[in-house]
């Protein structure tokens, strides 16, 4: 099953309606993807691209086979431009209005103004994340959404459409993905989740088993750099390698500060599913001490592997919930990450009193 398919059967009004706008010509040029999860969203915007650009659509459907399709689902079509955050701040910037820098709004929007050079003669820009474009960049978008050049897709996909502007908003159509579920992607999941089970299940007055609750948590929280490191140097790896040999050592430079600002973001990035998976845990522990039904759990894998007990304490469950969103606020300043993961580690395993 292609990868239309696969969302059309995900999402089977939805995209019947935006079939039926392609087919009438009556396809807007700006969407805001909105809900999901980030994969869930990534997928809808390929599968909206095709849509958009099939030049074999029949009734407003992709073939998922031309040229034109399968670039834009392993992502080589020559015209899809992307914008995501970057840098230890995880924004997206206005850029120069002279000479914009890459990665920034002015640089995206400049590349529309081109000349075509794709099978289907539609440039697609993909902005991952908009809420974290600042209020000078949303409003540096404003005149390119309400009047985009001809043959043009902006899909704007966020998963907290709140922190977007009004005015931003009102210029593009929500598209929704109903799913309660964020997916908890990233480098350790399994061994946090595994830790987290046995801190407040298992390690209750163990001090050896809280210390090793506690530096699963901190390796854990330790390896997401490296590893978000990695994969933009494996990403970056053949355009650093054509930049050294063109031997120019500017443009060396000014690539390696951009995959450095990739890498940032991309931690960034992963630091939040971290802190996300921590509050999703307890989260869901207090739901289950609620007596919730353990099927309507929108992250039901974060106890996979454990039978969860019949009862929970509701207090103990609150206060562990507590603790997580104590330590997502401590988190935001200038703190010792290692201490406030131990802090964390001991509060969660102790039943009080």
């Amino acid at each position: 099953m292609s990868l239309y398919e696969e969302c059309r059967a995900r999402y089977p009004e939805l995209l019947a309606r935006l079939e039926h706008a392609r087919k009438n010509g009556r396809l807007t040029h700006a969407f805001l993807i909105q809900g999901g999860s980030d994969r869930e969203r990534e997928e809808f915007t390929v599968a909206l691209s095709q849509l958009a650009a099939c030049p074999a659509s029949k009734n407003g459907r992709p073939c998922s086979v031309c040229r034109v399709c399968r670039e834009l689902e392993d992502g080589s079509y020559p015209e899809l431009y992307t914008l995501t955050p970057v840098g230890k701040m995880y924004q997206i910037q206005v850029g120069d209005r002279v000479n914009p820098e890459p990665n920034t709004l002015r640089h995206f929007e400049n590349c529309f103004f081109l000349t075509s050079i794709a099978d289907a003669h539609r440039k697609i820009g993909v902005i991952r994340d908009a809420d974290r474009m600042n209020d000078e960049a949303q409003n540096a978008l404003l005149k390119t959404l309400e009047e985009p050049p001809p043959e043009t897709l902006i899909l704007l996909t966020t998963g907290n459409p709140a922190s977007l502007l009004p005015t931003t908003r009102s210029r593009c159509q929500t598209l929704t993905l109903p799913n309660n579920h964020c997916a908890l992607e990233f480098a350790g999941a399994r061994e946090l989740f595994d830790a987290l089970w046995k801190l407040f299940f298992e390690s209750e007055g163990d001090l050896a088993r809280v210390e090793e609750g506690a530096g699963v948590l901190i390796r854990t929280a330790g390896s997401l750099s490296a590893d978000a490191a990695g994969k933009i140097e494996r990403d970056w790896e053949s355009r650093m390698a054509s930049a050294a040999r063109a031997g120019d050592p500017a443009l060396v430079k000014r690539l390696e500060k951009q995959r450095q600002n990739m890498a940032d973001g991309a931690y960034m990035k992963e630091r939040s599913r971290f802190l996300a998976a921590i509050h999703a845990f307890c989260a869901q522990l207090f739901l289950l001490s609620q007596h919730a039904d353990f099927a309507d759990l929108p992250n039901p894998e974060c106890f996979d592997g454990h039978e969860v007990p019949k009862e929970i304490s509701p207090e103990r469950a609150a206060r562990a919930l507590h603790e997580a969103e104590e330590l997502l606020f401590t988190l935001r300043f200038n703190v010792s990450e290692e201490l406030a993961l131990r802090t964390f580690a001991v509060n969660l395993a102790s039943k009080g009193r």
